[in-house]
């Protein structure tokens, strides 16, 4: 990928993904596959007390996710509902 950044998901990301229905498996999906291309999109917040954390929210969910722009890669970190994806 020359023009985008890579995607990647931890462990975690990966299985709270996989435990939505399907229809929210759909919008995040899609939200996270456009961060390949904007990786800071309007109305991202970085993360306090983290270098490269940010997060976007999909509705009542929210998608952590750290930035490494010397590797172009996103690691997506943490998927959930808002109320306990900060815990």
């Amino acid at each position: 990928m020359t023009d985008g950044y890579g995607i990647e998901f931890d462990t975690s990301a990966a299985k709270a993904m996989k435990s939505l229905q399907r229809a929210d498996q759909v919008r995040i999906a899609k939200a996270i596959l456009a961060l390949a291309t904007d990786p800071r999109p309007k109305g991202c917040t970085k993360l306090s007390g983290s270098i490269s954390a940010y997060r976007i929210r999909i509705g009542v969910y929210r998608v952590v996710y750290l930035i490494d722009d010397a590797i172009r890669i996103i690691t997506i970190t943490r998927i959930g509902h808002r109320r306990e994806v900060y815990r």
